[in-house]
């Protein structure tokens, strides 16, 4: 019997279905209706069936897209063009209308609201065929790819799907490609392939519990993401192409074709991609309209809560948007250098956190104005002597990564005499296991950057910040030496957009620690008292989506202190801290900044997190991994959960295993492998240990009053309260 074939939609750039969960809708939906197809309660009366000028009369344009995306999961290498997201907000900017954006669950729910004039754009990968081409207004195709069979190293050797006997077919339910593979057993009764439809989930776990065991899946995937995940299982084994191309597109109603041009048009100008060989001054990238960044995945360029984020990316985009360019993230391979990038021609700048130094200018590199300065500092446990000179250092010893940065600084002070010894960490030590080991007494002392201390001080409250060991060193970008017309551009904009205080705000905060001050919370508590000005609304929607009120408190003061018009530079709003496009995926109109509108959004959210984890894990463990994927997004949760088997700990438990994995996703020989790529693990760590934390204090304040009922099912909320304020304090 030939190994399971799993035709594996989630991985397809078309695919057509997404792991996506059910509950509540705000209105009187009953709880087994998917929380995805839901317009805003602002469209629910909204019936337009026009072309763009009738669209464009009520202002907004409705996009609809597929949950959970797969474009959300990292770009690995080549180059970034925009996401479906990004270019419909684009569209909507140039049309100048007002997006608003629904995500579903399936293609055919997605073409239904635009048929009944509930939305007016499908912005995903939409597969093109005959009958959708005769109902709706296709666009020119976003992409074209081909079909490739992938299994694990120990999988056979593939040849072509005709070959497969004796085969079972695991396919995506309700999706296209089912269609197509049960046409394929209907069309070869000799092969015996027996189709079996399973729902995303099902087919996620069969693709991630199997890839490495002794019988792989075979899975059926577009060549660009056998290629994506090839970078994290070098061992897959990749086919020649399968059958024929597939062609994407997005989708309007057939009764838009104002709309349907204006979109090929939009995307035809967007899509072009600049020559490799072209230029890099300033005319050419205007005339070319595109701007190509490289850098690396890492603290400038990583994803969060299912947004492009680092502080590289956000001042390059903020860059391409001010000058009209569209912006090309070009990913590098850690082992390649940024340099020969702008060296090349391939990039027209670079960088990643990139501090400027002679021996980079000697190579060729012109570098920009400065976006930050930042020193070296010692940092040591508190349980030690202080480290407060440099005579301070004499007898004590720095432990250190071999391939660190800071190995340098360590051997200059040897070589100025001060008697400090540089101990190499064992390779297997990530930088995380380094600070973990200073701050538990286990190792004397480290190295750290400064604009960095105050985040390792929030995670491991036992440290303690050293003396400076190195002058301020800035950091910018780089560009080709002589290529004066860029340079002038980037270093008039840096100036300008780095005085104003919003803007350095935005730099300072990825480098401000995230947590709140628990113990300051715990000190405002009195028996019998109120835990907060938001207990009554937060009893009323957890108890409407089957969660623990104080716990939820407990995560209002850890996202905003109570502050109802909190919002985060990424836009983050409320006391809740709800993305507005994730608002806006359940339902809920934006801003917000009301109360009862955040606080019913963020349990609606998190409740739908807790439901990802379906049965595998117990009630206790359910909420420490939602509150996680809260913070980080349940990308990143997943790769921890990957990590944690690879490193011998158990996936189903947060505390001490996989939030160590978590940990781990911030260096870079774990998180190169991972999906979603670097993460700033430090911070879902201690969010959901300060939250931990301040929810036993409030059990102990306030009673839980009543269980809950979840699916049916009874969810005894007064024993995990008692575990949580008594059981377990030795975590």
């Amino acid at each position: 019997m030939i190994p399971l074939l799993a035709i594996a939609l989630l991985l397809v750039a078309g695919c057509e279905r997404r792991d996506t969960g059910e509950s509540e809708d705000q209105g009187s939906v009953s709880a087994d209706s998917s929380r995805w197809a839901q317009p805003d309660p602002r469209f629910r009366k909204y019936q337009e069936t026009g072309d763009l000028s009738a669209i464009k009369d009520r202002g907004t344009i409705r996009f609809v897209y597929l949950a959970e995306d797969p474009e959300n999961y990292l770009p690995r290498s080549g180059i970034v063009s925009q996401q479906n997201v990004h270019l419909a907000e684009r569209l909507a900017a140039k049309l100048g209308l007002k997006p608003h954006f629904t995500a579903v669950e399936t293609a055919e729910e997605g073409i239904e609201m635009l048929n009944r004039g509930e939305a007016d754009v499908f912005a995903d990968n939409l597969l093109m065929n005959e009958e959708r081409s005769e109902t709706l207004g296709l666009s020119e195709p976003l992409r074209i790819t081909e079909q490739v069979l992938v299994t694990g190293k120990k999988g056979p050797d593939l040849g072509h799907i005709k070959d497969l006997k004796d085969t079972e077919i695991l396919v995506l339910s309700d999706s296209q490609l089912a269609k197509n593979a049960q046409q394929f057993a209907a069309d070869n009764p000799a092969a015996n392939l027996k189709v079996t439809e399973l729902p995303a989930s099902g087919l996620i776990n069969a693709i991630k519990d199997s890839m490495d065991s002794s019988s792989p899946p075979i899975v059926l995937m577009p060549k660009n993401h056998a290629e994506d995940l090839q970078r994290y299982y070098p061992e897959l084994k990749v086919s020649s192409p399968v059958g024929e191309p597939i062609s994407l597109a997005w989708a309007v109603r057939k009764s838009a074709p104002e709309l349907q041009t204006r979109i090929n048009n939009f995307l035809t100008k967007t899509m072009v991609k600049a020559p490799a060989d072209r230029e890099a001054d300033w005319d050419a990238i205007k005339a070319s309209g595109v701007l190509r960044f490289a850098t690396y995945n890492g603290p400038g360029y990583f994803i969060w809560k299912g947004v492009l984020s680092g502080l590289d990316y956000e001042l390059v985009s903020a860059f391409a948007k001010a000058n009209d360019l569209e912006l090309q993230v070009i990913v590098v391979p850690d082992t390649e250098s940024l340099i020969e990038y702008v060296e090349s021609g391939r990039a027209d700048l670079a960088g990643a956190s990139t501090t400027m130094t002679e021996e980079r200018r000697n190579a060729g590199i012109a570098f920009s104005a400065p976006i930050l300065e930042t020193s070296v500092v010692v940092m040591s446990s508190d349980g030690k002597a202080p480290i407060k000179t440099l005579q301070d250092l004499s007898g004590r010893t720095l432990t250190l990564r071999p391939d660190s940065a800071f190995m340098n600084i360590a051997k200059k002070l040897q070589s100025e005499g001060i008697d400090v010894k540089i101990e190499t960490a064992p390779e297997e030590y990530s930088f995380e296991d380094i600070v973990e080991g200073v701050a538990n007494g286990e190792l004397d002392a480290t190295l750290e950057d400064a604009n960095l201390a105050d985040l390792q001080r929030a995670l491991y409250p036992q440290l303690q910040q050293g003396i400076a060991v190195s002058g301020p060193m800035s950091q910018g970008w780089m560009v080709l030496e002589g290529n004066r017309s860029l340079l002038d551009k980037l270093n008039s904009f840096l100036n300008q957009f780095l005085a104003e205080e919003k803007n350095r705000k935005m730099v300072d905060n990825y480098f401000l620690p995230e947590s709140r001050n628990v113990e300051r919370a715990k000190n405002q508590l009195q028996p019998g008292k109120a835990l907060s000005p938001y207990d009554e609304i937060a009893k009323k929607y957890a108890a409407k989506h089957n969660l623990d009120w104080r716990m939820v408190v407990a995560q209002i003061w850890q996202e905003s202190n109570f502050d109802p018009k909190a919002e985060s530079h990424m836009g983050a709003q409320g006391l809740m801290q709800v993305m507005p496009r994730t608002a806006q995926e359940m339902g809920f109109n934006t801003p917000l900044f009301d109360p009862e509108h955040s606080v019913h959004a963020g349990t609606k959210y998190l409740d739908w997190l807790k439901e990802r984890f379906g049965n595998e894990l117990p009630a206790d463990e359910k909420v420490w991994f939602s509150l996680a994927a809260y913070n980080a997004g349940i990308g990143h949760l997943r790769d921890a959960q990957e990590l944690a088997k690879q490193l011998n700990l158990d996936p189903n438990k947060w505390f001490d295993n996989v939030e160590v994995a978590m940990l781990k996703l911030s260096e870079p020989r774990y998180f190169e492998k991972a999906r979603y790529g670097y993460a700033r693990g430090s911070e879902p760590v201690a969010y959901v240990r300060n939250i931990r934390n301040l929810y036993r204090a409030y059990t102990d304040m306030a009673s839980g009053e009543v269980a809950q009922r979840q699916r049916g099912k009874f969810q005894p909320w007064n024993l995990f309260s008692s575990w949580a304020s008594g059981a377990n304090r030795a975590n």
